[in-house]
């Protein structure tokens, strides 16, 4: 189909489905991250935990990506958003190593000696489960609708469903054995793999990397010359 000939009437109806699966992703996603943040917040400020006080702050930075993609699929022509979508996803990115990268740290050099958290442990396991199907229900309509900045924020819930993880662990670890440094190393590594996110969503632009791969529908196409 050359660009002259106009877009089928399925296929604009489909992408309007898609569109509008994305703000619903999205609505969700931003609602159980307040819910999240306010009692990671409150039960680390009670417990005295680093970590679920990192993990609220996480929430916060969640919430500032879907804001992003919401702010984006909210004008008539969201493709035009996109770069400035995708600029915003990766700091968001970089905030959330900053503020892992400061609480791991802190809570290796003795900082804080957090008390165990039923609540915290409840809030890690319910996001473990909750946020990857969010990022995988994401990341399938993004990749179908074309959409980079959908693609990018999926990969933001992925990194807090890594989150939650690491800070279920530490919180078993620190209440069964007083291994408080468990989390923290764990942490760290996921604030690596946030900046490298970060990165990539930060280049991932239509002027140096096509849609289409930077959302999985292609290969990058590599030639000799």
């Amino acid at each position: 189909m050359t660009p002259s000939q106009p877009v089928p009437a399925p296929r604009v109806a489909r992408r309007a489905i898609l569109q509008r699966r994305i703000r619903w992703i999205v609505a969700a996603t931003i609602t159980y991250n307040v819910i999240e943040a306010v009692i990671a917040l409150t039960a680390g400020s009670i417990a005295s935990s680093a970590a679920l006080v990192a993990f609220g702050l996480d929430s916060v930075v969640e919430v500032l990506s879907a804001v992003a993609v919401a702010w984006q699929f909210a004008a008539p022509d969201p493709e035009r958003r996109e770069r400035l979508a995708l600029r915003l996803i990766a700091v968001s990115f970089f905030g959330l190593a900053l503020f892992v990268t400061i609480d791991a740290a802190s809570a290796l050099l003795g900082a804080a000696d957090p008390d165990p958290s039923p609540v915290g442990l409840a809030l890690a396991a319910a996001s473990l489960v909750i946020m990857p199907l969010l990022s995988w229900f994401e990341r399938r309509t993004g990749r179908e609708l074309g959409s980079a900045s959908a693609v990018a924020d999926s990969r933001q819930t992925l990194i807090c469903a890594y989150l939650s993880g690491a800070l279920l662990a530490g919180l078993l670890l620190n209440g069964l054995f007083g291994w408080a440094w468990a989390d923290s190393i764990a942490a760290l590594v996921i604030a690596g793999f946030a900046l490298r996110e970060g990165v990539e969503a930060w280049r991932g632009d239509a002027c140096t990397v096509p849609v289409a791969v930077l959302t999985g529908e292609r290969e990058a196409e590599h030639h000799d010359d």
